[in-house]
């Protein structure tokens, strides 16, 4: 019985499995395996905490779908609330971040004032702003790391209201009337925010902050017109 050659195909494989061998392995350092593992558990719980909402959050779900050890998970957050504190302000990070971006691309004084509320609703209609806020009346009432939620919160927003106010300003809006025109919009969102928790009514809303983009462009049409110097 004669012995079957090998294939150009058998061969090219058997030769990539010999450089393969070759090729060492590039290992990941300790920094890197801590991090991929922390990532994995702040990405598991945004996902439970937006699905199942903070009451029904359990940790030891986060481990199964994070794919990590009880123990992994613990080491890096050793109780729910540090967990929840850390997941918070990565949400904050990342809604900061596209808060900026978002704030460098409008042009006209309605296209702000629209951009800026659909940036705030974003934030504040968020499960993780109602969980923020829980924590942070938690923090009036007793010490502890809950109250790290008001300096995470403060961290996120005003760099971001900071960028929406020069956004503002550049699409025409007088600097004069800026900042309270960004505190009203994020004040307005933000109280319709709260209210959702014994009154979710979504065309009402969206009606009101059409409304709101209408009354400040008749306010701002009553302001005195810049006099031209040249």
């Amino acid at each position: 019985m004669k012995t079957a050659k090998p294939t150009i195909v058998d061969g090219a494989a058997d030769s990539a499995r010999r450089v393969a061998r070759k090729v060492p392995k590039v290992r990941r350092t300790q920094a890197e395996r801590t991090e991929e593992t922390r990532r994995r558990i702040l990405d598991a719980s945004v996902d439970l905490l937006a699905s199942k909402g903070y009451a029904a959050f359990r940790t030891a779900d986060v481990a199964e779908v994070a794919g990590v050890s009880r123990g992994a998970q613990t080491h890096h957050f050793p109780s729910k609330d540090d967990l929840v504190v850390a997941v918070v302000e990565h949400v904050f990070e990342r809604a900061s971040e596209m808060g900026r971006k978002r704030a460098h691309q409008v042009k006209s004084v309605d296209e702000a004032i629209k951009a800026l509320i659909a940036d705030s609703q974003e934030f504040f209609f968020s499960e993780l702003f109602l969980i923020a806020l829980d924590l942070a009346i938690q923090a009036r009432a007793q010490s502890g790391k809950a109250g790290t939620v008001l300096q995470i919160s403060a961290a996120a927003r005003l760099p971001v209201e900071a960028s929406w106010l020069s956004a503002l300003i550049e699409s025409g809006v007088p600097a004069e009337v800026a900042e309270d025109l960004l505190w009203l919009t994020n004040s307005i969102v933000r109280g319709l925010a709260v209210r959702r928790l014994w009154q979710n009514d979504t065309a009402r809303f969206n009606r009101l902050f059409k409304l709101w983009r209408q009354m400040v462009a008749r306010y701002l049409d009553t302001l005195p017109r810049p006099i031209d110097s040249g």
